[in-house]
């Protein structure tokens, strides 16, 4: 499956924000009003959200990293003890320069932020990509969390071309969380599986993805999959960490120093 091309209409949800859905639907070439649409992305007091349009159709998707499950996961998540925070190699002394190449709502490389790690986050739908810049924004307008999306920068494009022509400072770990068919059964996943995949569909350049990872990175990649899901297609992992649903491929090329 790969993605289509939904109707996406853009709405202020009061008239005060009217001007900012006008420079939204500008940037993001969408038409603004209640014309015909599958999906709205609309814009109101929590900032930025898109809204499947149908009847019975699940709550908004926002990004959202100063409340909500961003928040009890940075104070309860575990710390450094994570599997994914083992995955990249945060060690004590040890907080590497990554890449989240497959950015998607950014939760991940929220969670690295927060432990200290310096992200760079690359996501190629514009869609996702103005949730992201919205949620990033009103992050760092908080106490709690703006010492954390500092350490956040968005950059959008197609990852494999951006890694390709990569300028600056070469990530230590690439990050990659390819689409993938999932069969994750959690409420939140399947609300935001049912809103994202006719924009994104499944990755079927991983390969090429990967490959590119592999070039860039200096120190090493890691792949998360769906636990029971195959390796992606190349390169074969050097040893993998396992979870209850997920598991973490890692490609390692050089030891990560303090």
């Amino acid at each position: 499956m790969s993605a289509s091309h939904p109707l996406v209409r853009i709405e202020p949800l009061a008239p005060q924000f009217s001007a900012v859905a006008h420079e939204w639907a500008l940037r993001l070439g969408l038409p603004e009003g209640q014309g015909e649409a599958e999906f709205a992305l609309q814009i109101g007091e929590s900032g930025l959200q898109l809204q499947l349009l149908e009847a019975q159709a699940p709550g908004p998707v926002r990004v959202d990293f100063v409340e909500g499950a961003a928040a009890h996961r940075r104070q309860f998540g575990g710390g450094s003890g994570q599997m994914i925070a083992k995955a990249v190699g945060i060690q004590p002394g040890i907080r590497p320069r990554v890449l989240d190449a497959t950015a998607g709502l950014g939760r991940d490389a929220f969670v690295l932020a927060t432990l200290g790690c310096e992200v760079s986050l690359i996501e190629r739908q514009p869609l996702i990509a103005a949730l992201l810049e919205d949620g990033l924004s009103r992050a760092s307008g908080d106490a709690d969390v703006a010492a954390i999306a500092a350490r956040m920068t968005l950059l959008k494009g197609n990852a494999i071309e951006l890694m390709q022509q990569w300028q600056g400072e070469t990530p230590q770990v690439i990050y990659l969380d390819p689409m993938f068919p999932h069969r994750d059964k959690s409420a939140l996943v399947k609300k935001e599986m049912r809103l994202f995949r006719p924009f994104v569909g499944d990755d079927m350049d991983a390969p090429a993805l990967l490959a590119a990872a592999l070039e860039l990175a200096s120190h090493r990649v890691v792949v998360k999959r769906p636990r029971k899901a195959p390796a992606i297609e190349g390169s074969k992992p050097g040893y993998s960490l396992e979870g209850k649903s997920s598991r973490y491929d890692i490609y390692p090329k050089k030891k990560l120093q303090a």
